[in-house]
């Protein structure tokens, strides 16, 4: 059973950033897709980015430009690098493989402060 762990998520200011990471535990890790959500009280999680196993990027337009997502497949982890922040990125960030074959962790939150 693969386990995912998110972390790096504080309180920030605006026009901050921050870089989130995300291991998973077990074996097949570089062989998935991988992406990051995230969601806020009330709401669905959202999608926000993806890297393929071959490293081809995407990026949902909210943050298209300011995020960069990139993996390290030795370490078996995913990480999130947050430029630019706005007071509308804070919410709980998770990541998973596409399709979500991993459980959820817990995630990480993420406060940016106007």
């Amino acid at each position: 059973q693969v386990q995912l762990v998110e972390s790096g998520g504080r309180l920030v200011q605006a026009g901050g950033s921050l870089r989130l990471s995300c291991t998973a535990s077990g074996t097949g890790f570089s062989n998935n897709d991988m992406g990051w959500y995230r969601q806020v009280p009330g709401k669905r999680r959202e999608f926000i980015t993806r890297i393929s196993s071959s490293f081809f990027k995407y990026y949902d337009d909210s943050v298209k430009g300011r995020f960069t997502i990139s993996r390290d497949n030795a370490k078996n982890t995913v990480y999130l690098q947050m430029n630019s922040l706005k007071p509308e990125d804070t919410a709980v960030y998770y990541c998973n493989a596409i399709p979500n074959i991993y459980s959820w962790g817990q995630g990480t939150q993420v406060t940016v402060s106007s």
